[in-house]
C-alpha cells in the first residue's frame, strides 16, 4: 500500500531513501517536492485544473499530492519552469565560462565552509590578546586568506551551475527546480544529489596505506632530505606539499626525473584501479562527508582527474566543453537500470545507512 504525504515526508526527512523509493509514489512525490514554491503549485494547479482558492503556502504542496495531477503533465510543467531560469543563464554563459578562467590559482587560503567562523575564532579571537597585533594580523593574513575563501567560493559556485544545466539540458534528465535539498535532477526517473569532486587526498592515503606505501608527503620530504633541497618544515602542510612537489618537478637530476616518475606511475594505478571498481570510493565519500552537511541522498559522483597533474584537477570544473562532450556521452549510452546496481551500504556516527549512487569520472591524461 502507497503512503500518504506525510509518512514519504518522514522518510525524506530521516534520510531513508531507500525506503522512500520503494513506495510506487515516492520519485512522484520527489517531483513535486522540487516544485514547492508556492507560485510554482498554483501555476500548476491552475495548468490542470484543480481550484487550490484560500489554500494558504504550507497547505499546497500536500493538497496537489493527493490530487494526484498527471505525472506526465507535471514533468512538462517542470521542463517548462527550467526552461525559463535557463534562458538567461544560456545568454550569459560564454561571458561566466570566460570569466572563470581568469583563476589562476585554487587556494582557499586555510579558510574552509564548514570550519570559516571556528578558524578565525581559534586563530585570531582567542589567541590575540593586543589590539594592535589583531588589526595587523588581519591586515596581513586573514584578509589575504579571505580574498581566497571568496574566488574559491565563487568559483565552485558557477562551476557548479555549469555542470548541472549539462546534465538538465539533455532529454533523459528531468530537473529539479529551485533550489531542493537532496534532489538536483532525475535520469531515466530516478532522483539524484549531484556531486563535483575530485580524487580525494584522503583516499589515496587510504589506498597507499592498504598497499603498504608511506603518505605522498612523507616520500616528499624524504626525497628533498635525500638529495639536499632544503625546504621550511614550519610551512603549512598544504603549502609545503606544493613546494616540494614544484621543487622535485623542476629539479635537473635523472634521481628526480625517476622519482617524479615513479610517483605519477603509482597515483595513476591507484586511479584505474578505482575506475575499474569504484563502489569503495563511493562508500569513502559517503563516510567522509562534513558533519555539518550530512546527508544519506542519492548522489551522482562526478569526479575530475587530471592524471598528469592532480592538484590542477580543479581546472576541468570550467571546461565546458570536455564536460559537456563527456557527460553527454554517458548520457547517450545510459539506461535505466536496476535499483541493486546502484544500491550500497555506509556507516556513519555507528549507523549503517542505504542508498543509490551512481559516478562517472572525467579524466585527462
Amino acid at each position: 500500500m502507497a503512503a500518504n504525504f506525510d509518512d514519504l515526508r518522514r522518510l525524506y526527512d530521516n534520510n531513508q531513501f531507500t525506503e522512500l523509493l520503494k513506495d510506487p509514489n515516492g520519485v512522484y512525490w520527489l517531483k513535486l517536492r522540487s516544485v514547492s514554491r508556492a507560485a510554482q503549485l498554483r501555476d500548476l494547479c491552475q495548468k490542470v485544473g484543480i481550484n487550490c482558492a484560500g489554500l494558504s503556502a504550507r497547505q499546497l504542496l500536500p493538497y496537489v499530492y493527493d490530487s494526484r495531477p498527471d505525472e506526465e503533465t507535471v514533468n512538462t510543467f517542470i521542463r517548462e519552469l527550467y526552461e525559463q531560469e535557463r534562458a538567461a543563464r544560456r545568454e550569459n554563459e560564454d561571458y561566466l565560462v570566460s570569466q572563470l578562467y581568469q583563476m589562476k590559482a585554487f587556494d582557499w587560503g586555510g579558510l574552509y565552509q564548514n570550519s570559516l567562523e571556528q578558524t578565525i575564532v581559534n586563530n585570531y579571537v582567542k589567541q590575540i590578546r593586543d589590539w594592535n597585533r589583531l588589526n595587523q594580523a588581519i591586515e596581513n593574513e586573514l584578509l589575504s586568506s579571505m580574498r581566497g575563501y571568496v574566488q574559491c567560493s565563487w568559483y565552485n559556485h558557477w562551476t557548479s551551475i555549469i555542470v548541472e544545466d549539462i546534465f538538465k539540458d539533455h532529454p533523459a534528465v528531468l530537473p529539479a527546480i529551485g533550489l531542493v535539498k537532496k534532489v538536483d535532477f532525475f535520469i531515466h526517473n530516478f532522483p539524484y544529489d549531484l556531486k563535483v569532486t575530485y580524487f580525494p587526498d584522503g583516499y589515496l592515503g587510504e589506498l597507499r596505506r592498504n598497499a603498504g606505501l608511506r603518505p605522498e608527503f612523507t616520500e616528499l620530504k624524504a626525497f628533498c632530505r635525500q638529495h639536499g633541497i632544503w625546504f621550511d618544515q614550519s610551512k603549512p602542510k598544504r603549502v609545503l606539499f606544493s613546494e616540494l612537489l614544484a621543487k622535485i618537478s623542476e629539479h635537473p637530476s635523472q634521481s628526480a626525473k625517476d622519482f617524479m616518475a615513479q610517483f605519477k606511475a603509482t597515483r595513476a594505478d591507484f586511479i584505474q584501479h578505482t575506475i575499474q571498481d569504484p563502489t569503495p570510493l563511493k562508500i569513502w565519500l559517503y563516510e567522509n562527508q562534513g558533519i555539518r552537511r550530512f546527508d544519506a541522498a542519492n548522489r551522482f559522483f562526478l569526479v575530475l582527474v587530471d592524471k598528469d597533474n592532480l592538484e590542477a584537477s580543479w581546472k576541468l570544473k570550467r571546461n565546458k566543453i570536455l564536460l559537456a562532450d563527456k557527460i553527454n556521452a554517458y548520457l547517450n549510452s545510459s539506461n535505466p537500470q536496476s535499483v541493486d546496481e546502484l544500491k550500497i551500504e555506509f556507516r556513519w556516527q555507528n549507523e549503517v545507512y542505504a542508498t543509490y549512487t551512481d559516478i562517472l569520472f572525467i579524466t585527462v591524461e
